[in-house]
């Protein structure tokens, strides 16, 4: 019996895992996923969007350099910001979904600087708590050990900054969901 469970678990898995590289063949089929054909210092915002698609969210900095937002969900686990400067070309891209980027998540950030920082939240999975006046924001990303995890971001309800984050795994009905890095 338990030699069952454990192939069981093996073919859910797999199954996991190539549903998730179906995922992102698809979309690469649209447009580039990460942008890795783009070069820093060559590529202009013109090639950015025209290889990663309308950003979902972009941002004018105080030295007219932009910084554009592209998350890969809600069922990815990326999220790219793409830094182009005054000139309009590209500085770089970089994934934030990961541990290194929510270490720079602090107290007293707004929920804009958040928002910045690692881009817009999964909508159907932002929530209000009434009775602790709270809004949590909340993230899809791959963990170090391969596994998916959910990075959540609590914010005042009355000011909306940040009173603290928490990160945790997904269960998959089987143990941990397996998202390969």
């Amino acid at each position: 019996m338990e030699t069952y469970r454990s192939e069981r678990r093996k073919l859910a898995r797999w199954r996991a895992a190539a549903l998730a590289a179906l995922w992102a063949a698809v979309l690469c089929g649209c447009a580039s996923y990460n942008g890795s054909s783009l070069a820093p210092g060559k590529s202009t915002l013109q090639d950015v969007l025209a290889t990663m698609g309308k950003p979902a969210a972009q941002w004018t900095l105080p030295d007219r350099s932009m910084r554009l937002s592209y998350p890969r969900g809600p069922s990815g686990y990326h999220s790219f910001m793409v830094d182009i400067d005054a000139q309009g070309r590209l500085q770089g891209i970089r994934d934030v979904m990961n541990q290194e980027t929510f270490n720079h998540i602090s107290r007293g950030m707004t929920e804009d600087d958040v928002v910045r920082t690692i881009g817009p939240p999964v909508p159907a999975w932002t929530n209000y708590f009434a009775a602790r006046k709270e809004l949590v924001l909340e993230w899809h990303y791959c963990n170090e050990s391969s596994q998916g995890a959910r990075f959540d971001v609590l914010l005042d309800g009355d000011r909306h900054d940040v009173r603290g984050t928490m990160s945790w795994i997904e269960d998959c009905g089987f143990g941990p969901c397996a998202c390969g890095r």
